[in-house]
């Protein structure tokens, strides 16, 4: 016989079962699951406006600054058998296409992007690509004289740049794909072993990996923590909004500045539908969102100052261009960004732990560096 107590807890307990049961069906007609590792202030307000135009429900799901992308691919693989996600922005390319080719995407054409460049659109249309924004130098004005900039990436390992510049860890976010387009770019249109010489080069200038993502380089060298460090235009652009002193440089690929295809790189975000989602339908209307022209115009009026892909609206904002940009094959260098970072963090562990303990820099390597990003003893850390 069931107590008073008894029934009460039973009756509870089926409340609870009926609430999750209404409120999944909920979920299924008015909301859509969206992945994104765009910075939260930006993603919010998209999200933001595409609520107040559908009326459909946004589960936005984030990481932190320091993982950001890498956090979220490694969820999306966990996931892959039975998906949470509907949609999956990501503030990068690199790690896109490596997710494309694991099968994690669904093929898509959406109506805004019949005339997509073909650089910015999967060959198989499983993702595309939008609001650019640059990989650049942030300095400090007040520190660096205008006749001691540095012209090209490499020109980072030169001497008086010794102990001066900072850069976020290359295993999570767009650092990584940027070393893996050094790698392909360089080894392949330049000559085998550039890209090794410029990894020695720096780790030899002492160059100090911080935690804090590609914004906390751009703090570092606000606050005179470093005088240089390598990032993302947006976060220059923002800080600029709040204040501080720094600027950016677009520094090109090659000693031969001014030839068409040879200066800085450019990423866009990306997007894509998840394989056998949740809300199919809703993901389509999602991502025709994203791609829009609004949400460009948008980005690129927000304090990230993104470069939009369609050129005639770029042409009204051509101030936030990057001149030049480099002409890479985006599926190339995701290939080589592996072997790239682990080439990366192997010299500037080898250079840290060649010196006396007191000498090392605080900064050089965070505390997250797993054993498994260190190349082999057999391997040789400069193949592929």
């Amino acid at each position: 016989m069931r107590t008073g107590r008894g029934r009460r807890a039973i009756f509870f307990l089926a409340l609870i079962v009926l609430y999750i049961a209404t409120g999944c069906r909920r979920d299924d007609e008015s909301s859509v699951v969206l992945y994104v590792s765009a910075d939260e202030n930006i993603a919010r307000q998209v999200i933001d406006a595409f609520e107040k135009e559908t009326g459909i429900n946004v589960l936005m799901v984030g990481d932190t600054e320091v993982k950001k992308t890498a956090g979220l691919v490694e969820r999306l693989r966990a996931e892959k058998n039975h998906p949470r996600a509907d949609v999956f922005w990501s503030s990068e390319i690199f790690m896109t296409i490596d997710l494309a080719k694991e099968g994690m995407f669904e093929t898509y054409t959406s109506s805004a992007t019949a005339d997509w460049p073909a650089a910015y659109c999967d060959p198989q249309h499983r993702w595309h690509g939008f609001a650019l924004r640059a990989r650049v130098i942030v300095y400090a004005p007040d520190r660096i004289k205008s006749d001691e900039l540095p012209k090209t990436w490499m020109d980072l390992t030169q001497d008086r740049f010794k102990g001066r510049i900072v850069m976020a860890d290359p295993r999570f976010g767009t650092t990584g794909g940027h070393l893996g387009v050094m790698k392909a770019y360089w080894d392949h249109e330049v000559m085998p072993g550039y890209f090794a010489a410029y990894v020695e080069g720096l780790a030899e200038n002492k160059v100090r990996l911080l935690p804090g993502g590609n914004a906390g380089v751009v703090e570092a060298v606000a606050k005179g923590e470093a005088d240089l460090g390598m990032t993302d235009s947006d976060d220059v652009w923002a800080a600029q909004a709040q204040g501080l002193n720094v600027k950016l440089i677009y520094p090109a690929h090659n000693v031969a500045v001014d030839e068409p295809g040879v200066g800085t790189l450019v990423i866009p975000n990306t997007v894509a539908r998840l394989k056998d989602s949740p809300h199919p339908d809703l993901a389509k209307r999602l991502v025709d969102f994203l791609l829009s022209e609004k949400i460009e115009r948008m980005m690129a009026e927000s304090d990230a100052h993104n470069i939009p892909v369609r050129s005639a609206l770029a042409a009204h904002y051509s101030q936030y261009a990057a001149p030049n940009p480099l002409k890479i094959d985006y599926a190339k260098a995701a290939d080589m960004r592996t072997t790239a970072v682990r080439l990366f963090v192997w010299k500037l562990q080898a250079g840290a732990q060649s010196e006396p303990a007191q000498a090392r820099p605080a900064e050089t390597m965070p505390a997250s560096t797993r054993s498994d990003d260190r190349p082999r003893a057999e391997a040789n850390p400069n193949a592929g």
